[in-house]
């Protein structure tokens, strides 16, 4: 028999004061396994064939740290301000914790956008995911991380239109959380690639 909504046990975090709503914290962390296998093999295709340039640039040639130091940038501070939206929360305030994510959410989209505009400027130069590869497993693995964190944008937009209407309760502090672990999930993804693609590539 479920718990009433309402009903917090003492001392818990809202977001685990609900049973059903627990329940789901630890299905998100089901999700996260898959997406951990998904990336895994995204890595395993891009260690095979990273040395397949096909007449393409090589790694060294084609990687700009620039960017990449610049993304960096914004999605360790990104997790740092998902991480203060969850301190605000458990302390109940909400402006605060509506404000952090806010800043949260920018910080993703500056990501996106530089990361987009990265891409532009390699097809500019005739660097397609067809050419090579090399650039076929960069774009897939890179690309895929995009994609994520753009899902996560969409994630933030919908949670604080949600928290505008509903306020923070059981549910939506809930899903403030497994947003919080989604989106460090995703700084610790682009760690992997910004050491093992970027880096790697240029000591290559």
């Amino acid at each position: 028999m479920s718990l009433p909504l309402e009903r917090e046990l003492e001392g818990m975090p809202l977001e685990f004061a609900n049973h059903e709503e627990s329940i789901k914290i630890t299905g998100f962390w089901m999700f996260l396994v898959t997406d951990v296998l998904i990336f895994a093999s995204l890595f395993a295709l891009y260690a095979v064939y990273q040395g397949g340039m096909g007449g393409g640039p090589d790694p060294a040639e084609f990687f700009h740290l620039g960017p990449a130091l610049f993304e960096t940038l914004l999605l360790l501070t990104s997790s740092f301000t998902v991480g203060l939206s969850i301190w605000a929360m458990r302390r109940g305030q909400t402006r605060a914790m509506t404000a952090w994510l806010l800043v949260t959410l920018l910080l993703g989209a500056a990501f996106v956008v530089t990361e987009v505009s990265e891409f532009v400027a390699d097809v500019a130069q005739g660097y397609t995911w067809h050419q090579s590869a090399f650039l076929s497993s960069f774009f897939a693995l890179v690309g895929t991380h995009g994609a994520h964190v753009t899902f996560g944008i969409l994630m933030a937009l919908a949670l604080l239109v949600q928290l505008s209407q509903r306020g923070l309760n059981a549910i939506t502090a809930r899903k403030l959380f497994t947003f919080s672990l989604y989106w460090h999930f995703l700084d610790v993804v682009w760690i992997f690639i910004f050491t093992v693609v970027y880096l790697g590539g240029k000591l290559t």
